[in-house]
């Protein structure tokens, strides 16, 4: 029966790739395109809210073309010997060395920076460190988080015409005053050997010029913004006072109880007459509805979920490590866990942004400070740096000691 529901649904709900190159329902330059017209099967326009519900319940079949490369295949030969190991990596060199990178005619013609319409840049990708303890000029002390956007670079760039914003499936929906006017920029950190990938994967970066990267990730920006493939990302992309938006997926614990999930307190102890008690959670539904509420917090997975956090002000940049000291230790995800930085989309940060002051736009590029270098370490207006002195002398006056305190005293040894 399952087997007969499944052809059904699946004859009812899908249809095979179009092939776009003779049809004239897309603009020219997204000829070629294949993808799966959901909306036409059932001659209705289905929102992204229905798009997920069929996903959820038929969860065998997908009505979108994600089909991702596979990036592992084939495993390692260990087999082979010192000789020809050594070989393979001469020729890795040679070929990644010797490759005619995209940006020896340049970079693409910058856009301008605009407030209406908006502008969208893009972020980078950093491995978490850990946290530090920092002061501010008042002495008040708070702790920031290391973040180090190592070996960015940007792999490729796909213009608004040639996304199918109807079908494209994001963890966070996108905005949907921003379909038709944002492109997708790749961004992947960590180079690898390309022996570890598969040659589709490896494929990936012709474009780019440089080697396979560990991870990948895709930005939403504004056509203004488009930086060319192969252009690396610093942690100057940013300038110390912005704030940003990270994203990151949390530690995690595996199934846990209520008191590590949720923070409850537990049963008595043995003490009071308590047994087999100390850990439960209790009652979970009484009265007239006989049934567990939804909702009801009880034990389960924690963790290991998508978290973001918005609003976070960067206090210090180390230009020679690429180092953002992030505010706050509770940035989501574990020692050396990737992490997506963006600037912030909160109205009140985005205001402080304008057509005069703003981030280095699209991008920073080291070309445009030839003649002055930037310093090892970046610091915003209001922190304290431990190469200044705390206290300066130049208006406080000392007073000497009153001459009537002195000669009580006398008296008082003479008596």
């Amino acid at each position: 029966m399952n087997r007969a529901l499944q052809t059904v649904c699946t004859r009812l709900f899908t249809r095979p790739l179009l092939n776009l190159s003779s049809s004239s329902i897309l603009p020219s330059t997204a000829v070629g395109i294949n993808f799966i017209p959901c909306a036409w099967i059932r001659r209705e326009k289905l929102t992204d809210q229905q798009m997920r519900l069929r996903y959820k319940k038929l969860h065998w079949h997908k009505f979108y073309d994600d089909k991702w490369v596979q990036r592992r295949g084939g495993g390692w030969d260990e087999k082979i010997t010192p000789e020809n190991v050594s070989f393979m990596q001469e020729m890795v060199y040679e070929t990644y060395a010797n490759k005619d990178s995209p940006l020896k005619d340049g970079p693409w013609q910058r856009g301008k920076f605009t407030i209406d319409p908006e502008t969208i840049r893009t972020g980078v990708l950093g491995l978490k460190l850990g946290t530090l303890p920092q002061w501010d000029k008042r002495g008040r002390k708070f702790y920031v988080t290391l973040v180090q956007i190592i070996d960015n670079h940007v792999i490729n760039y796909t213009p608004p015409e040639m996304i199918n914003f109807r079908t494209l499936f994001t963890t966070r929906p996108l905005r949907r005053d921003l379909h038709g006017k944002v492109g997708m920029l790749v961004v992947g950190a960590l180079s690898c050997d390309p022996r570890k990938f598969t040659r589709g994967y490896n494929g990936l970066f012709e474009q780019a010029g440089v080697p396979p990267k560990r991870k990948l990730t895709r930005f939403f920006i504004t056509p203004n913004s488009a930086i060319k493939p192969g252009t690396p990302l610093y942690a100057t992309h940013f300038r110390c006072g912005d704030y940003v938006d990270v994203q990151a997926r949390s530690i995690d614990y595996g199934f846990q109880g209520v008191m590590r999930r949720y923070g409850f307190r537990g049963g008595p102890s043995d003490k009071y007459g308590s047994t087999k008690f100390h850990r439960k959670r209790g009652t979970i539904g009484s009265g007239r509805k006989h049934k567990v509420l939804p909702g009801t917090r009880m034990p389960g997975f924690m963790g290991n979920k998508l978290v973001m956090m918005k609003g976070l002000k960067i206090w210090r940049i180390n230009t020679k490590y690429n180092v953002l000291y992030l505010m706050g230790p509770s940035v989501p995800g574990p020692n050396h866990g990737y992490i997506r930085i963006q600037d912030s989309t909160l109205y009140e940060r985005k205001k402080m942004f304008t057509e005069t002051n703003h981030p280095p736009f699209p991008t920073y590029y080291p070309d445009d400070n030839k003649s002055k270098s930037l310093d090892e370490e970046l610091f915003a207006d209001d922190i304290y740096r431990f190469d200044q002195p705390t206290l300066t002398l130049d208006d406080i006056q000392v007073a000497p000691l009153t001459a009537p305190r002195t000669a009580a005293k006398t008296a008082q040894k003479k008596k």
